[in-house]
């Protein structure tokens, strides 16, 4: 008798695998898949961009740029394609790269440490008389950003820059961006110790060196000895903060991980002192990290900041400890509370050496070529061959004899460059929004220069400080997030159902002081024409219902959504 047929077993259901592509970390063995940019910095090292500059683009022109070299490798010697004339902020998010490029670049002059001469300063207000049609605006790390340069007349650039000690050599790109510090550095009374040789140091091994021309994104450095914690440290990349050991005396206490933008954190202590003389060495470990370990397939991901949450601050300093360093790290105290409330070193102090130093505020970092050759010429004439930079848009002349400061000042103040400015004038800070930026939506400088007027003219009797930061978009150049009124750009409803410019507000954010990021109320958002009514508004009813000595950060968090509104 034949057996019976079986019927086959039925087939078990073949699960899919997913294999998991990891998160682009170089060090985990993650080399691919490569987005976009991994992929033009695979091809050719954005430092290599510059001979293309000098030899065919500068002499066949703008159409003959590579686009992987116009919007990518360029940026590594600090050029960006700026916004093309008359695209409405609308269009930002729409249109192709190539609809909002115009013919024209920003270009931007690094200045580490914010530190200048008076040579240098004639020369960079000279380049943009000639060659950026007067633009000149002072950034929140301490550089001076050109608009309408023609790439015709980069290398000519460079070689006047070059002449007197400056570049623009990684200042953008996925690189060691410049390194921010105390524009009083070495010569502040009250100073803990000066970072000054710590940022030589670094500059001299590290920047233009292709060791570390090849980041996940942007690697922002702060280092400074003051006191009043002038760095803004807790936003940055890395930040040596100066501090004094109880047994080893003075040195840096070091943070990781800060970063503001869509994703905003505070940076991170490792609990680590660092000598002046080891700053260099933890920088190159830290930005070592980053390189081999941070996250590159999404670009949304891909600064430090995501890898030193995901890793905790023991891990880090783990891994910097025993892979980079092959030394462990000394325990460190964090650093004190700052005394003051402004950290801008705006208006007349004294030095070390008992000359002193004159603070000014230009309205929103905006100035000119010639405004920038006359502050030279001022302050040599008044026995200086010294200015900075700020992180807060201001400027500063130092080594002013006592009998001259009086006369500074006034000379300064016919420039509208106060050293005594209202609160307003101080705390206002603008990026450079939809006038150049290809990425904003609304306008921030004439609109921050008119808000001060408005407030000045409305509120003369407002003296608390306050910081006002108007950004053009969601990425926060203008660190709007820690401002006491800080001002997301985007488009708004008006009360007449119009599509027009306005903000999104953020309410009583903070650095130095009891850092933390401010409070958005539901639904809060003003639209540019009813922003100084508004303005005027929130600070009436602080100076109203505050307390005794009460800042406007811990009573915005503390008030009604209605004392808000």
């Amino acid at each position: 008798m034949a057996a019976t047929p079986q019927k086959p077993a039925a087939a078990t259901p073949r699960r899919k695998v997913s294999r998991h592509r990891g998160e682009g970390q170089w060090a985990a063995g993650h080399f691919t898949p490569l987005n976009g940019n991994e992929q033009f910095k695979k091809d050719d090292d954005g430092l290599n961009v510059r001979t293309r500059i000098e030899t065919i683009y500068s002499k066949r022109g703008f159409d003959s740029i590579d686009p992987n070299d116009l919007r990518g490798r360029m940026r590594w010697w600090g050029l960006y394609t700026q916004r093309r004339q008359g695209i409405d902020g609308g269009k930002t998010a729409v249109l192709e790269p190539e609809e909002l490029d115009d013919e024209y670049f920003m270009l931007r002059v690094r200045i580490d440490g914010g530190r200048l001469t008076t040579e240098q300063l004639r020369v960079i207000g000279e380049i943009s008389q000639e060659f950026a049609r007067g633009t000149a605006d002072i950034t929140d790390r301490q550089n001076v950003q050109y608009h309408w340069i023609r790439i015709e007349d980069v290398p000519e650039i460079w070689n006047r820059l070059e002449a007197v000690g400056l570049s623009t050599t990684e200042a953008c790109g996925d690189t060691p961006r410049v390194i921010i510090g105390s524009p009083v550095a070495g010569i502040a009374a009250d100073e803990i110790i000066d970072g000054t040789p710590a940022i030589d140091a670094i500059h001299s091994r590290y920047i233009g060196s292709k060791e570390f021309s090849n980041l996940p994104r942007k690697f922002k450095t702060a280092i400074s000895g003051s006191p009043l914690l002038d760095v803004a440290h807790e936003i940055n990349d890395i930040a040596f903060v100066g501090v004094n050991h109880p047994e080893h005396g003075p040195g840096f206490d070091l943070w990781v991980g800060g970063g503001l933008s869509t994703n905003p954190k505070i940076g991170v202590r490792l609990g680590a002192w660092v000598p002046l003389d080891e700053v260099p060495d933890v920088w190159a470990g830290v930005i070592g990290i980053f390189r081999d370990y941070g996250y590159r397939r999404l670009r949304t991901r891909a600064r430090l900041k995501f890898l030193v949450a995901d890793w905790g601050a023991e891990k880090f300093r783990q891994v910097l400890e025993d892979e980079y360093l092959k030394r462990a790290l000394v325990d460190g105290p964090p650093p004190a509370d700052p005394v003051e409330r402004w950290r801008d070193h705006v208006g007349v102090h004294q030095q070390q050496d008992g000359r002193y130093y004159v603070g000014f505020a230009p309205r929103v970092g905006r100035v000119d070529g010639a405004t920038l050759t006359k502050i030279a010429e001022l302050a040599e004439a008044h026995g200086s061959g010294r200015v900075r930079t700020t992180v807060e848009q201001k400027m500063i002349v130092l080594d002013v004899e006592e009998a001259q400061v009086e006369s500074l000042v006034e000379a300064l103040e016919a420039l509208d460059l106060t050293a005594k400015p209202s609160p307003f004038r101080r705390g206002t800070m603008a990026c450079t929004g939809i006038e150049y930026c290809k990425l904003a939506i609304v306008e921030t400088k004439a609109r921050g220069s008119a808000l001060i007027d408005e407030l000045e003219r409305r509120i003369p009797d407002f003296d608390e400080p306050i910081t006002i930061n108007i950004n053009g978009c969601p990425n926060a150049c203008a660190r709007i997030q820690v401002a006491d009124i800080g001002l997301k750009g985007q488009l708004v409803v008006n009360d007449r159902g119009e599509q027009v410019e306005g903000f999104q507000v953020h309410l009583g954010g903070a650095l130095g002081l009891e850092a933390g990021f401010g409070r958005k109320v539901r639904g809060l958002k003003v639209t540019s024409e009813e922003l100084p009514d508004y303005v005027e508004r929130v600070l009436r009813r602080f100076q109203d219902e505050r307390e005794d000595g009460e800042r406007f950060a811990t009573w915005a968090a503390r008030a009604s959504e209605e004392a808000l509104s």
